[in-house]
């Protein structure tokens, strides 16, 4: 399997437009610390040909852009054989209607997903020009999901989390609002967990990392008060449905000794401060067998 990090931040960017917290400063600076980054997205594929995207972020124009394999190689055509939704979140599907230009897409999500983003949003009728353009893969949870066509399996696994902003106060919280992956390789078996996007680590979760051979977590913040000991917001870490990476209760400390072969924090708040190199938290993570994801990264599998 190849995977390749298309966006590594979280909701924002970084540097984030309306931020000037240290990191966003650094970055603004060009600082060699810190390297900017565009919204939370995935490349999943088997032999290289066809290819799962995980979340369609704002940012998935310049992400195609920016890697060759997912070029058009026609006048009318795509790479991308379908797209995966972890949730309704807006960073994680505002993409889609950058790729409505008539291009018939595949899109996998849970049905509350999907409902909440078809039934409940006006815009998303852009997609809905023509009678095949989307199709719609209902992603049941537990149930592997075959994609023949890349070469995957993939199974969603239900992640504690929220509803998407925009639906608060609309629908009751489903288990399917927010999911882990499970993506397997039809050809080895090797296995990738995919939780960007966690607010506890429950039974299910661990046991899905601790199942895989390489695992993308949730490195949204560093520490529970992040934002609030910047000024920059009241909630905390859990509060936002993210488990932090630092402290006694945080991700690092729950999750340091994984056996997976690549370990690696992704979907990173601008005000995270392991993204700065050479720090305190970044040299944490790294002496933990852990890597801080970058846009353009890699994943060996």
């Amino acid at each position: 399997m190849r995977a390749r990090i298309l966006g590594s931040a979280a909701g924002g960017g970084f540097p984030q437009w309306n931020c000037a917290c240290p990191n966003c400063v650094l970055v603004r600076a060009g600082d060699e610390s810190v390297r900017p980054g565009t919204q939370d997205s995935i490349a999943l594929s088997s032999a290289g040909e066809r290819w799962l995207v995980v979340n369609a972020s704002p940012d998935i124009h310049r992400q195609i852009q920016a890697f060759p394999a997912l070029h058009p190689r026609g006048p009318r055509h795509t790479p991308i054989a379908a797209i995966a939704l972890t949730n309704g979140d807006l960073d994680h599907v505002v993409g889609l209607l950058s790729l409505r230009e008539s291009q018939p897409l595949v899109v996998l999500a849970t049905e509350r997903v999907r409902a909440g983003l078809v039934e409940q949003n006006a815009m998303l009728r852009t997609l809905a020009r023509t009678p095949d353009q989307v199709t719609w893969r209902r992603l049941e949870l537990g149930r592997e999901l075959l994609l023949e066509d890349v070469g995957l399996g993939v199974t969603p696994v239900p992640a504690p989390g929220k509803l998407p902003v925009h639906l608060v106060g609309l629908s009751e919280p489903s288990p399917e609002d927010n999911v882990a992956l499970r993506v397997r390789d039809l050809a080895t078996g090797r296995v990738l967990a995919i939780v960007t996007s966690v607010g506890a680590i429950d039974r299910e979760i661990e046991a899905l990392v601790r199942g895989a051979d390489a695992v993308l977590f949730d490195g949204t913040f560093w520490s529970e008060d992040e934002l609030i000991a910047l000024g920059l917001g009241r909630a905390r870490a859990r509060d936002m449905a993210h488990v932090p990476v630092g402290g006694p209760e945080g991700s690092l400390a729950r999750l340091g000794a994984l056996p997976a072969g690549a370990r690696v924090f992704t979907h990173v708040n601008n005000t995270n401060p392991m993204l700065r190199a050479g720090g305190p938290e970044r040299r944490a993570v790294e002496q933990a067998g852990w890597q801080v994801a970058h846009d353009g990264m890699e994943i060996p599998l």
